[in-house]
């Protein structure tokens, strides 16, 4: 068997699993993927009409597990139908910007969102742009998240600073959810 037809049948025996990046427009939802996916931030950004999508194959301790990540539009015009976009994730990770303490507020409502659609997904919390100066309190939310049962990771989109926590994290609870 050659190098190549190797890499296929090696690529076909990852586990695929759907996750869902939601929260308010303008929280660096695409920004996060962008920079895990291709290494790099993108400075001006077109806002994410309905939904995008990207794979990204993430290795958790002696496997790996291809994420297929629905990036969904955070602007209320797109809310009425967001509910098919989330049929069938596994997790979800909620995404606010530490900078913005109403993206914090409206954590609550994207989880009720997608909860309704997808009772049994899990959850984490991702703070965003930490390279930023800071609003919302980290310890209050924090304690927000432990008291859901979430994983909590803070990031930077531009330093990159906790992206491949992020992803390895909801990899992992996709995978167990899966």
């Amino acid at each position: 068997m050659s190098p190549d037809q190797r890499r296929i049948t090696d690529s076909r025996s990852i586990p695929i699993v759907k996750v869902v990046v939601a929260g308010d427009g303008r929280v660096g939802k695409t920004s996060l993927i962008r920079r895990h996916s291709a290494g790099m931030f993108q400075e001006s950004r077109v806002m994410t009409i309905g939904v995008d999508f990207q794979t990204a194959i993430v290795k958790l301790d002696d496997r790996s597990v291809k994420l297929s990540i629905w990036d969904i539009a955070g602007q209320d015009r797109f809310g009425s139908f967001r509910d098919s976009f989330y049929r069938g994730a596994q997790a979800v990770a909620l995404v606010y910007d530490v900078t913005d303490l109403i993206s914090m507020n409206n954590v609550p409502r994207w989880q009720a969102e997608i909860q309704r659609v997808v009772p049994k997904a899990r959850f984490m919390l991702v703070g965003n742009k930490i390279d930023l100066h800071r609003v919302v309190p980290h310890a209050q939310v924090a304690a927000w998240a432990r008291l859901k049962g979430f994983p909590y990771v803070e990031t930077s989109a531009v330093t990159a600073a906790g992206v491949d926590e992020f992803f390895g994290t909801l990899a992992r609870l996709a995978f167990q959810a899966s």
